[in-house]
């Protein structure tokens, strides 16, 4: 998505047409991929970011890639607040997902997971939600392929959130009768911790077209899902923990069934959350239940002692 969208800027202002920066507010990874982008392309980005809300991993990429990052003393949505402010002014262009450019890139998702599937469609495709621009795309990916052929049938979608910032969810319940935003409490999935996102309407939208459904997770849940998932090999990110989550709770409750195909869309790798990852394994997280914990076994380095714990632990 933000190829597209920076490629299309650059196209602007070759045009004539000034533009000072573009601008982004972020939980940590849209601003990674805008600075990137901007610094490929030789234009000024300019980042809001939650203040002590994103991981250091967050942080540093569009610090590193260049990009003027302001670190304000708020949520995401107070910084998308701010950031749809200053974009009132044309010489300051909005990168966020309510810009649909973005959109038009991300929808490339669905081509590339159906490429990846021999064209085969799946079942399920569940999504990690928190401004919702993703679901979004995904769905209009779809929807465009079937319109010209590629596919004749569509997947369910289910967006999954974090039940500390569940304003989808709620809606859900009411069958989308209603949308309330609301001020999203802390979670370890921080990407995902917005409680007025901008593509809500979209998102809507698209969840009626495709008969989707709505799941949220605990943050014992997803901080489960992660460890798990982590087990076969995956080291996800919290975010892709809540959709793990929702596929789990999803089997539980017979929605899906055996034999039918699911694709996890995962937002983020684990080694921008390597802090979450590592108090879960020490116990140190609060209200959660860490079922998949492995810490290292700290031995003298002495071999006897080394064969002792490995006939005790492996026989």
């Amino acid at each position: 998505g933000m190829t597209v969208l920076v490629s299309m800027v650059k196209q602007i202002i070759s045009r004539g047409e000034k533009i000072k920066a573009v601008a982004c507010a972020s939980t940590g990874d849209t601003s990674a991929a805008l600075a990137a982008y901007c610094a490929a392309a030789g234009i000024p980005a300019l980042v809001l970011l939650p203040r002590e809300k994103v991981s250091h991993a967050q942080l540093i990429q569009p610090i590193a890639s260049g990009a003027l990052t302001f670190s304000l003393d708020t949520d995401f949505d107070g910084c998308m607040k701010i950031v749809q402010q200053l974009t009132e002014s044309k010489e300051i262009y909005l990168a966020n997902s309510m810009n649909s450019l973005r959109i038009e890139g991300q929808k490339t998702i669905s081509l590339e997971m159906l490429q990846q599937l021999e064209w085969q469609v799946p079942d399920w495709v569940i999504v990690p939600g928190g401004n919702l621009g993703n679901i979004s795309a995904i769905g209009k990916g779809f929807l465009e392929m079937k319109e010209v052929g590629l596919i004749d049938h569509l997947p369910r979608l289910v967006c999954a959130q974090t039940e500390r910032a569940n304003p989808l969810y709620e809606s859900y319940l009411k069958d989308f009768k209603e949308f309330h935003p609301k001020k999203a409490q802390p979670t370890l999935a921080t990407a995902i911790q917005i409680g007025n996102p901008v593509s809500v309407k979209k998102a809507i939208r698209i969840l009626k077209q495709f008969n989707g459904i709505v799941e949220q997770a605990t943050e014992d849940e997803l901080a489960n899902a992660c460890a798990e998932a982590d087990r076969y090999g995956l080291f996800v990110c919290p975010q892709t923990g809540v959709a793990l989550a929702a596929l789990l709770k999803l089997i539980d409750k017979k929605e899906i069934k055996s034999g039918e195909r699911v694709v996890v869309i995962s937002t983020a790798h684990g080694l921008k959350f390597v802090d979450f990852k590592l108090k879960y394994h020490e116990n140190h997280l609060k209200d959660i239940t860490p079922r998949f914990a492995n810490l290292p076994i700290e031995l003298p380095a002495d071999v006897e002692a080394v064969k002792r714990e490995l006939q005790q632990r492996l026989g």
